[in-house]
C-alpha cells in the first residue's frame, strides 16, 4: 500500500533533487509544482507496480498454501484447473458487491476453483463470522453459510451471524462448540500471516492462480475487475 510517509518521502525527494539543481545552476527558475506532483504520481505509480510486482512473486512461492491448503474453503470445483482466491471479510461491502460476479463465473464455467481466505480485519463480529464459516464445514454447510452472510446487508452481529446459520440448517450449538476448536483459530492465524507476506492488508483481496488482483491498496477498484477475463488470462499464461 502506498502510505502518506512514503509519499511525503517522495515529495522531500524530488524537492531536494530540485533545490541542489537550483544550487547549481543559480540562474535555472524553480520547478513548477505541477512538475513535482506529477514527479510524486510517477512514484507512487512506480511504487504500486513494484508491490504487485513482489505480491505475485509471494504468490508463485507460497502456492501451495494459497491455492491448495485443505483447511480453506472451496467453493465450486474442487478440482477446477484455475484458481480464485478472495481474502474476504463478512462486513466487507466490496467483498459483497464483486462476490457474486464472482459465483456467477463458477456456473457458467465448471473448471475454476473459488479459495475462501477468512481475513477478518473489520471488526469483533468479523471474528465470530469468519470462525463460524469455518466451523460450518465440520457440518457440510459451509457454502449456504458462506453466501448467506455475503448477501446479509449492514454490519453484522452475533445474534445475526447465528441466525444466519440456523436459517441455513446448522445445529447452532455444535456450530459454537466447534468454533472454539484451536485448528479453527490457526487456520485464521495462517490467513493473516500468509496476507501478510503478499503485503495484503484490504479487503477485498483476490488473487487469480498466482496473479494478485487487489487487497495491495485501497485505490483498487475491485468493480472493474473482469473475473472471466482474469482466469482466461491465468490460462494463457499457464501455456506460455
Amino acid at each position: 500500500m502506498t502510505t502518506s510517509g512514503q509519499l511525503i518521502g517522495a515529495i522531500l525527494a524530488v524537492a531536494m533533487t530540485c533545490a541542489s539543481s537550483a544550487n547549481a545552476q543559480t540562474a535555472a527558475p524553480a520547478a513548477p509544482q505541477t512538475e513535482v506532483e506529477r514527479a510524486v504520481q510517477e512514484y507512487a505509480a512506480k511504487l504500486e507496480a513494484d508491490q504487485g510486482k513482489l505480491a505475485d512473486t509471494t504468490a508463485k512461492n507460497r502456492a501451495a498454501d494459497l491455492l491448495r491448503n485443505p483447511a480453506s474453503p472451496v467453493v465450486g470445483n474442487p478440482n477446477g484447473d484455475t484458481t480464485i482466491v478472495a481474502f474476504t471479510d463478512y462486513q466487507c461491502p466490496f467483498c459483497k458487491a464483486a462476490e457474486p460476479r464472482v459465483i456467477q463465473l463458477l456456473k457458467d464455467d465448471g473448471n475454476v476453483r473459488f479459495v475462501v481466505k477468512d481475513f477478518p480485519i473489520l471488526g469483533p463480529a468479523s471474528v465470530v463470522a469468519s470462525k463460524a464459516a469455518l466451523a460450518a464445514r465440520l457440518q457440510g454447510k459451509h457454502d449456504e453459510f458462506h453466501l448467506a452472510l455475503m448477501a446479509h446487508k449492514g454490519q453484522l452481529q452475533n445474534e445475526i451471524i447465528f441466525d444466519t446459520a440456523k436459517n441455513v440448517g446448522l445445529d447452532v450449538d455444535k456450530l459454537k462448540k466447534d468454533m472454539d476448536a484451536p485448528e479453527i483459530a490457526d487456520q485464521l492465524l495462517a490467513n493473516m500471516n500468509l496476507a501478510r507476506a503478499m503485503k495484503i492488508s484490504v479487503v477485498p483481496g483476490y488473487i487469480v492462480d498466482d496473479h494478485v488482483l487487489s487487497g495491495l491498496t485501497n485505490k483498487t477498484q475491485t468493480s472493474k475487475i473482469n473475473f472471466t477475463d482474469e482466469v482466461a488470462a491465468a490460462r494463457t499464461r499457464r501455456k506460455q
